[in-house]
């Protein structure tokens, strides 16, 4: 279905001076649940700083269950000019690539759907308020 956008779903693209939102989803895996908590209530701060000069900031993770799985919802602003090349500097990053994701992807299933190359759903935004 393709987006319908109006005064209280801007076009993301015609807004491009304010922080574009992303929401992103992908399910926990039960057992994994205390690590991944644990690990997010103090993420390394080489971690912190490569999100940071992404031009990425008010992020939060929640997590909610629906029926008998978790899962972690993700939101964060972006204030740059280019979200693909600056999403990309975070890939390249060595810490947050060879350390920081393997074990938090590892806590995560892909949900069905996801692009290839990608361990979080991204979701369309039907609505916002400012």
């Amino acid at each position: 279905m393709n987006p319908v956008y109006g005064p209280t779903n801007p076009n993301p693209d015609a807004h491009q001076q304010a922080a574009r939102r992303y929401v992103q989803v992908v399910e926990l895996k039960p057992e994994r649940e205390a690590e991944y908590r644990e690990m997010h209530a103090e993420v390394w701060p080489k971690v912190v700083a490569a999100v940071k000069r992404a031009n990425i900031s008010n992020y939060s993770i929640h997590l909610m269950a629906l029926g008998e799985k978790k899962y972690l919802v993700a939101y964060f602003e972006y204030t740059g000019k280019d979200p693909e090349a600056d999403f990309a500097t975070i890939a390249q990053d060595p810490t947050t690539r060879d350390k920081w994701w393997p074990i938090t992807d590892d806590c995560q299933v892909r949900l069905a759907g996801t692009p290839d190359g990608e361990q979080w759903k991204r979701a369309e935004m039907v609505m916002h308020l400012p």
